[in-house]
């Protein structure tokens, strides 16, 4: 069993998430490029108490960036749309 705490990196929030989050009562969160869907899954619901209809995941890939003449990357990084159960909410993401 893995720690779930180390899956889930925090959530991501935009004008479009925040649509999601209302309209469909889907949660947008970043984590850890290795975990799949499953592994998802059993994370938001232990950690957050919540039951999970279903899991979307997005494998972002990292941007150049210039300083000077040197060309670096950011690091890939994934996405997760979780939809939740409908009356499910999760109470840390309710303000923001």
């Amino acid at each position: 069993m893995k720690a779930y705490h180390h899956l889930i990196y925090g959530p991501i929030i935009t004008e479009k998430t925040h649509a999601l989050k209302e309209l469909g009562n889907k949660v947008t969160l970043r984590v850890a490029v290795k975990a799949n869907k499953i592994e998802i899954r059993k994370a938001v619901e232990e950690l957050f108490k919540v039951k999970v209809l279903s899991v979307n995941t997005i494998r972002m890939r990292g941007k150049k960036k210039r300083l000077g003449r040197t060309e670096g990357m950011r690091p890939d990084w994934k996405k997760a749309v979780v939809t939740l159960a409908p009356g499910e909410k999760i109470s840390g993401f309710e303000g923001l």
